[in-house]
């Protein structure tokens, strides 16, 4: 999942930029390439038996970090058609779950996986 996203951030960075918090400093289109880096590293991290400990517990982290941008989706998509709407609704819930996989990660160094 990671990788996916980190990559869509560099080739579709016109998707995120319009989603990152207003109150950070800065240019949306930097923080879209900051946080699309940080999701290709976590993915590395997460990939490699070594280092799959970090990784869970910084994706838990980052998880939690990037969730006000995820609220700011709903208030951007609320003139857009309903399964757009809907979808970006329901995946604030998804959140949770994530970042107990995460977590859940980190702590067994992914060996439930």
């Amino acid at each position: 999942m990671f990788a996916a996203t980190g990559t869509l951030h560099f080739l579709r960075p016109g998707i995120f930029d319009p989603i990152v918090p207003l109150r950070l400093p800065g240019s949306s289109r930097s923080w879209t390439y900051g946080s699309g880096a940080a999701e290709l590293v976590l993915a590395a991290l997460v990939a490699s038996h070594r280092f799959r400990n970090l990784g869970g517990l910084l994706a838990a982290v980052f998880l939690v970090a990037v969730f006000p941008a995820n609220l700011r989706t709903v208030s951007i998509v609320r003139r857009q058609p309903l399964p757009v709407r809907v979808f970006v609704v329901a995946r604030l819930p998804l959140q949770v779950p994530l970042i107990a996989l995460a977590l859940q990660v980190g702590r067994s160094g992914g060996a439930s996986r």
